[in-house]
């Protein structure tokens, strides 16, 4: 769903609505549905001085975190100086909840509806995307396995080639290419999860030897005291597995990892799991196995 975040109070006031015109420096071609985030950001001083303001949201809860109502966007006005004066002299109380320059734009919203059940959210700059877990795996399922090399050829069946042509795709290219390995769809579910305000984190397996080095990349995430392995690229376990804690998540996924890809055939010592940070795009093989190793080890697991 569409969403855009405002810093409190004006995202309370629209849920109230007490204000239906959002003032931008920029303008939009959208029109639709949307929906309203209220930002973590608190309330500046300066507004804090703005009486007027602060007597519209007396003893009004603020949703600071929270996407708390929704909205269709109808029209996006450029202001004009008479455009400004009009409602500083007609329409004053929605003049001071928010900020009327000649220059800058009036988004018009309209059938504002307060959600009955908030959703905790980051937030994002512009108009972002928010998507549940589910809507997440709808989009994932637009995306085959394979591999991309270094002159944008798809890969879907040879590997022979992968140590020294891949290069990590960025999330852009992994939605127009519809194709990657387990390396690049992380990173695709890390930008579709980016608007969640759940423990995000990414880890990385992987087992020694002389031969292939089997690996395999992972999303988790934590929400209402649960924990989530979330798997796409995996299509023996593709789903969202559900856990009672962190350490029973990441146990399950390793057995799974030595019985499935290593057929029970491994040394202890050479198997190893990292959690890992947001990589660079279009890094190689080599690069990508420093990147991850650079991470948090994983141990007694």
């Amino acid at each position: 769903m569409k969403v855009l975040s405002l810093t409190e109070p004006y995202a309370t006031l629209i849920k109230e609505n007490k204000k239906i015109i959002e003032t931008r420096s920029w303008k939009t071609n959208y029109r639709g549905e949307l929906y309203i985030h209220a930002s973590s950001t608190k309330i500046s001083k300066e507004w804090q001085k703005n009486k007027e303001l602060m007597e519209l949201i007396k003893n009004m809860p603020l949703n600071y975190g929270n996407i708390i109502c929704k909205c269709n966007l109808v029209d996006c006005v450029y202001m004009t100086k008479e455009y400004v004066t009009n409602m500083q002299d007609n329409n004053y109380q929605e003049y001071i909840c928010g900020e009327y320059k000649e220059g800058r734009y009036a988004w018009i919203l309209d059938n504002i509806l307060p959600l009955t059940i908030p959703i905790k959210a980051k937030g994002q700059l512009n108009i972002w995307n928010y998507y549940t877990e589910f809507e997440i795996m709808d989009l994932m399922n637009n995306i085959e396995y394979g591999w991309v090399d270094k002159n944008n050829n798809k890969n879907t069946f040879s590997y022979e080639l992968f140590s020294n042509n891949y290069i990590l795709q960025s999330p852009k290219e992994v939605i127009t290419n519809k194709i990657g390995v387990c390396w690049d769809q992380v990173e695709l579910e890390r930008y579709y999860f980016k608007g969640n305000d759940w423990n995000i984190k990414t880890y990385f397996i992987v087992h020694y030897d002389s031969d292939k080095c089997p690996t395999h990349t992972f999303l988790t995430y934590e929400k209402a005291g649960k924990f989530y392995w979330f798997e796409h690229s995996w299509k023996t376990f593709k789903g969202i597995h559900e856990y009672n804690s962190e350490r029973e998540l990441l146990l399950d996924v390793k057995n799974k990892f030595i019985k499935h890809e290593l057929n029970n055939q491994y040394k202890k010592e050479n198997l190893k799991l990292y959690e890992y940070k947001k990589p660079k795009y279009h890094i190689s093989v080599q690069e990508f196995y420093s990147h991850c190793e650079n991470g948090l080890p994983i141990k007694n697991i």
